[in-house]
Parts: structure tokens; C-alpha cells; sequence
């Protein structure tokens, strides 16, 4: 009874948990939410919201609440011992799950609560929880039944073995170098990676393939042959192109069958692909909408990427003496000095003005004024002492909290993420109101030589993004916990909070509050942040296209794709189609694309550019509101707070947004924003 995945009385004991306490909770947590489900689906139990809600939900929501903490664990404080554990419980959690969503006692049960009986947030509910039913094979019968549950928990081990073998792929690699070799690389990663080689008492510097390392090294090494040797570390991980000694993370199988088994669920439930199922509960209407949209998204960009890829051309020819095609490892060095001579200044010049502390007050006095909250320090067990904990609250009230996750490290996955660990939900147990709570992971750079981790413009972009995700779940003003938040919401809508918030990355009346050098404590000068704002849109042409290349490749994959094929040539397709800047062959992005093989992006990642528009239409609102002094303006806060961030998923995205516009979304802002308009 001392384990502390049992305790749910209040957040959890992060602090506490260890790998031997999974295995027994698991065994007390599905004992007790199968119980509750024997219960509900009794043929005299009643078909009622609520009746079914004060039994079932409320058992599930314990199972999810400590399962939770450990696969959050699992992505950032994994160790031999937690992985161990996690994957011996994951099969069952996994087939209870599945079990649950296929049930054919409670799904008949849903369909007989009569719909009067519900407000109209659990309306929406009722009717995501029918259409899940649906997607979660509850009409299959016999052996198609069994097969579906044996796909979803093979598919659940795979994709975590995908995940950790990108993990572990970049976490092997460490090249050690001389400070000579690292010139023109800022001082304070030149400091980092020398602390990390003497940590392991070794002479000279380490590298390694996470962000805070791997990126400045790219862009301002002036070794060319270290970059390329980073570069092909880094596109090759988890690959078949990897070293002889990394070969066994090789994610080329798992990616097979996971596509494999995604199209075989497809065709069980009456689907020509898993392109399909995807959409179903999504905005877009189809695979080929989708399809259609990015094309059209890609034939706008292209003239300005070309515009961009003649531009470094010309550049590298002229001022370096570079001729001849590009090699994928100089374009990120060649592209910070074509910025540096056009606008006079660099990213490390920057960064010196954004230490973190300082970003974080800026970034909480732009969400306390524009939403009418305040952000105070709190109290909670911890999984790692760079973790803060805080509350936000309305009136003297508590409206939700988050945990703050900013610097990588060892066994903790790459990239940026926004996670819930509870909803807001009107209990139907005790009647009490419970507050939402999230996590917030970042992969930052640590401080070095006891001062404060800078960060670049890019990682403070990054940290209004996953906010942006949080204020979604956390603002809610949504009582039903299926739709409140960031649940219920359309998976391809749900960037829309989060590439809001980027915004205000670019406004000075926002910016100049969170900015102080790290050495004179001086504010950004205002000609500093006018250089930034003129390359603001440095190469968005490209940018584009990447990511259009990304999200074109991922819905053909699920759409039209032989899983039994080598998925090469069908990038190199998408490539010709749309790249205006070619790959190396041996580049292997998709073998580390995590996203869409272990992200909930399955033919899903186009939600980016579709959100995009819908961000960059709302901000539009903002800028046309502004002050003098370009202040955003309270009211139109107030409004799409009300409009978007509060009503979560209790109604469709459609709705909120016209709600919060008047009309429906249009692409002119995205292009204007981007700088992608005919001059």
C-alpha cells in the first residue's frame, strides 16, 4: 500500500516512483478498472452518463493518471531499469485499452443514453465516444476482433522500440575533438562540450547529436569536414547508413511493419488506408483534400525557395568561393553567414539578450496581461532538480498547473513537448471541480560557468509554442473531461494555440521585457531586434518546402504506399516533386521521424501547415487591433481566450475559430506572415 503510483489524492510523487513500484500498481489499477467496466456493461446497469461516468471513468482515469507518470518517466529519466518495467506493463495497458475501445456491452450501452439526458458538452463527448467506438473495432466480430487487439498491442511495443532506438542512436554517438577544430562555434557550447568531455576525464571537447550541440556546431563550425562528419552522424541515426557499431538501432524493420499493421487495421475496419482512418476525426475531409492542400502550398512557396536557393548560391560563389551544387552539411553554415552580411547580425550576437529567467518573466507577463491570469511559483514532487513547478490562477483562483522541463540531457528524449497529466473535469464522483495539469518539455542548453542557459530566438519560439499548447489545456473552462482542454479537439486544430503564441516572438512591445545580456544585463537594442525582424523571413521559402516534404511523404505513405517496400523510393519521390534543395542518398530522416512512427502524427504531420493557417488568420486579429505603441490589445485576449482556449474540444475547431474571426479562415496571413507575397 506504499506505492506511490496507488496514491492519486492528489499530483504525482515523481520523486517517489521507482522502476519495482510499475509492475504491482498496474496489477491493482487494471484489476480495478476491469472490475468497473464487469459493472457498467451489466445489463441492469443503467444507461446514463453520469451512473457510467461515476464508476468507469473514474477507475480509468486512476489507471491513466499513474500510467501517465510512467511513460512520462520513460521519455525524460530513462534508465535500463524504467524501460524494463515500462515495456513488461505496456502490453497490458495496452490490451485493456483496446479492449475497453472495442467493447461491444459498453458501446451498446453509449448508444442507449438518451441524448436529451445530456448538456452539450456531453453531447460532444457522447459523440467522439460513439465515433471512437467505431475507430476502436467495436462492430468487428470474432477473429477480426482478435486480430485488431493483437495489432494495437504490437503496435504499441513497436513504435516504443522506434522511440527507443532514436533515443539511444543519438545518445551513443560522442566524437571528441580538439578546441581548434571547433572554431567560430560559440563560447558558451565551446564551454559545454569541454565540460562534458572532462566529466568523462577526457581531453578536448565532446560532441554530441542533441540539439543544444549539434546545431550551432552546424551552423558556425568553420570546419567544413566536421560538419559533414556531424551531419551524416545525425541523418544516418537509427539507419541502415548508420556506423557497423550502431547498426543494431536500425528502425528500417520496425518502420515495415508498423506500416504494415496500420494498413491491415485500415482494411478491418472498412477503410482503403490508414490515411483514412486518420482523417476521420480530424478538420480535413480526406486524404486527397489534404494532398491537394499541400500541393497548392508548395506551388505558392516554390518561387520563393528558388529565389532563396539562387540567393545562397550566389553568396557562397561570390563571398566563399564556392561553386558547383551545395553540399547538404555546408547549407546551415552557409545560410548563417549569408544572414550575418545581409542583416548584420548572427544568432550567438542574439543570444547573449535571451537568458532563460528573463525569457521566462517575459513569456508569463505577455500570457498574465493578454489572458487575464497570474503565474505564480508551486510546490510538487519533482523527476529531476532542473524541474519547476507552477500554478496559474484567475481572481485568487486556481485555474490549472504545469510542470517546466527546459535543458537536455542523457535518457531524455529530443525535441519539444506539451503532455497533460490531468484534465479539467466536473468530478462526477465527489461533485469537486479538478484543475488541469501539464508538462512542459523542452531540450535546451545548460547554463555554463554559473551563468544563466541562454537561448537562442529559435528556443524561445519553441517555448511559446509548447505554452501555447499548455494554455490550450489549461485554460479550459470546460467541466466534461473528454472535451475539455486540448481533448476532443482536432488533431489537425490543435497546433493553432501553439504556433498562436509564436507570434508575439516577433513584437517588440512583448520582446523588449525579456531580453537582458547575460554579462551587462543591458535590454535587446531596439536596431538589433529591427535586424531580426528584417530576417525574420530569411529563407521561409525553403522552410516551407521542408516541411511541406515532410508532411506530403508522411500522407502518401499511409495513403498509397506497399508497406513490403523500401519507403526510399517514395521520399526520393516526394523529394523530386517538391524539394528544390536535394537530400544526399544517404540521407535517413524518416528513420528517426518520430512523429509519425511513435508521435500520434500518423498521417497527421500536414496538421502543422493546416493549423498554420488558421494561427497566422487569428494573429491577424491581434495585429489589427494593436496599440500605437503595437501593444496587443486586452480585449481581443479576452475574446479568443473565450472563444478558443476556454471552450477546448466541446465544440468543433470550425466553430471557434469563425467564433473568435466572424468567418471562416483564409491563406492570406499565413503567406503575408511568411513573407511569401507577390511583390
Amino acid at each position: 500500500m506504499n506505492n506511490p503510483l496507488l496514491d492519486s489524492a492528489g499530483l504525482p510523487l515523481f520523486d517517489q516512483i521507482a522502476p519495482q513500484h510499475v509492475a504491482p500498481a498496474m496489477d491493482v489499477l487494471l484489476s480495478s478498472a476491469e472490475q468497473a467496466l464487469e459493472k457498467v456493461t451489466a445489463a441492469d446497469f443503467p444507461a446514463e452518463w453520469t451512473a457510467i461516468a461515476q464508476t468507469l471513468d473514474v477507475a480509468t482515469e486512476r489507471l491513466g493518471l499513474a500510467w501517465g507518470a510512467v511513460s512520462h518517466l520513460n521519455s525524460v529519466a530513462d534508465t535500463p531499469e524504467l524501460r524494463e518495467a515500462y515495456n513488461a506493463a505496456l502490453p497490458r495497458v495496452t490490451e485493456f485499452w483496446t479492449r475497453l475501445g472495442s467493447n461491444e456491452r459498453l458501446y451498446a450501452k453509449y448508444k442507449a443514453i438518451d441524448p436529451a439526458s445530456l448538456n452539450t458538452e456531453q453531447k460532444q463527448a457522447h459523440h467522439h465516444a460513439l465515433r471512437g467506438f467505431v475507430l476502436g473495432g467495436a462492430e468487428l466480430q470474432g477473429a477480426a476482433k482478435q486480430r485488431y487487439a493483437a495489432i494495437q498491442e504490437r503496435l504499441a511495443e513497436i513504435t516504443q522500440k522506434f522511440s527507443e532506438n532514436t533515443l539511444d542512436a543519438t545518445d551513443s554517438f560522442a566524437l571528441y575533438v580538439s578546441e581548434a577544430q571547433l572554431q567560430g562555434v560559440p563560447a558558451d557550447v565551446v564551454q559545454a562540450t569541454r565540460n562534458a568531455a572532462q566529466k568523462e576525464g577526457k581531453e578536448g571537447h565532446r560532441l554530441s547529436l542533441k540539439m543544444p550541440v549539434y546545431l550551432p556546431v552546424m551552423q558556425f563550425a568553420s570546419d567544413g569536414a566536421l560538419r559533414e562528419q556531424l551531419y551524416k552522424a545525425y541523418v544516418t541515426r537509427a539507419s541502415d547508413q548508420a556506423p557497423e557499431n550502431a547498426r543494431h538501432f536500425d528502425n528500417t524493420p520496425l518502420i515495415q511493419e508498423i506500416l504494415a499493421l496500420r494498413q491491415e487495421e485500415a482494411r478491418l475496419l472498412g477503410f482503403d488506408n490508414y490515411a483514412q482512418v486518420s482523417v476521420v476525426p480530424k478538420m480535413a475531409e480526406s486524404p486527397e483534400k489534404v494532398i491537394a492542400f499541400l500541393r497548392d502550398l508548395a506551388a505558392k512557396a516554390r518561387p520563393f525557395a528558388e529565389k532563396d536557393l539562387a540567393d545562397l548560391r550566389e553568396f557562397a560563389a561570390n563571398s566563399l568561393g564556392i561553386s558547383g551544387p551545395l553540399n547538404a552539411w555546408d547549407v546551415p553554415y552557409l545560410s548563417e553567414k549569408l544572414k550575418e552580411a545581409r542583416y548584420s547580425f548572427s544568432e550567438q550576437e542574439v543570444k547573449q539578450y535571451f537568458t532563460a529567467p528573463k525569457v521566462l518573466a517575459g513569456l508569463f507577463k505577455i500570457i498574465e496581461t493578454l489572458f487575464e491570469v497570474s503565474i505564480r511559483a508551486d510546490q510538487a514532487p519533482v523527476w529531476h532538480p532542473a524541474v519547476a513547478f507552477y500554478r496559474i490562477e484567475r481572481h485568487g483562483q486556481l485555474v490549472g498547473q504545469f510542470y517546466l522541463d527546459p535543458p537536455a540531457r542523457a535518457g531524455k528524449r529530443g525535441g519539444a513537448w506539451m503532455d497533460d497529466v490531468r484534465g479539467r473535469w466536473l468530478r462526477p464522483d465527489t461533485g469537486r471541480l479538478q484543475t488541469p495539469v501539464a508538462h512542459l518539455v523542452c531540450n535546451f542548453a545548460e547554463g555554463v560557468n554559473g551563468q544563466p542557459p541562454l537561448l537562442t530566438h529559435d528556443d524561445v519560439i519553441t517555448l511559446f509554442h509548447e505554452f501555447g499548447h499548455g494554455l490550450h489545456h489549461m485554460l479550459t473552462q470546460v467541466n466534461e473531461r473528454d472535451v475539455s482542454g486540448i481533448s476532443g479537439v482536432e488533431w489537425d486544430a490543435v497546433e493553432l494555440p501553439s504556433q498562436f503564441m509564436e507570434n508575439f516572438c516577433w513584437e517588440w512591445s512583448v520582446l523588449r521585457h525579456m531580453t537582458s545580456h547575460v554579462e551587462s544585463g543591458e535590454p535587446l537594442p531596439r536596431a538589433l531586434f529591427d535586424k531580426m525582424l528584417a530576417a525574420k523571413n530569411f529563407q521561409s521559402g525553403l522552410q516551407t518546402l521542408r516541411q511541406i516534404e515532410f508532411a506530403l511523404f508522411d500522407m502518401r505513405l499511409h495513403a498509397e504506399h506497399d508497406p513490403a517496400q523500401d519507403i526510399m523510393p517514395l521520399l526520393q519521390q516526394v523529394r523530386d516533386e517538391v524539394a528544390v534543395l536535394q537530400a544526399p542518398a544517404f540521407n535517413r530522416m524518416a528513420h528517426t521521424f518520430s512523429h509519425i512512427f511513435a508521435g500520434g502524427y500518423a498521417a497527421g504531420y500536414y496538421s502543422y501547415k493546416w493549423a498554420e493557417v488558421l494561427s497566422a488568420d487569428a494573429y491577424a486579429a491581434f495585429e489589427e487591433t494593436a496599440s500605437e505603441d503595437g501593444s496587443p490589445s486586452v480585449e481581443t485576449g479576452r475574446l479568443y481566450r473565450q472563444t478558443i482556449l476556454e471552450a477546448g474540444g466541446s465544440r468543433p475547431a470550425l466553430e471557434s475559430f469563425k467564433a473568435f474571426r466572424g468567418r471562416e479562415p483564409t491563406l492570406d496571413a499565413l503567406l503575408r506572415h511568411q513573407g511569401m507575397v507577390a511583390a
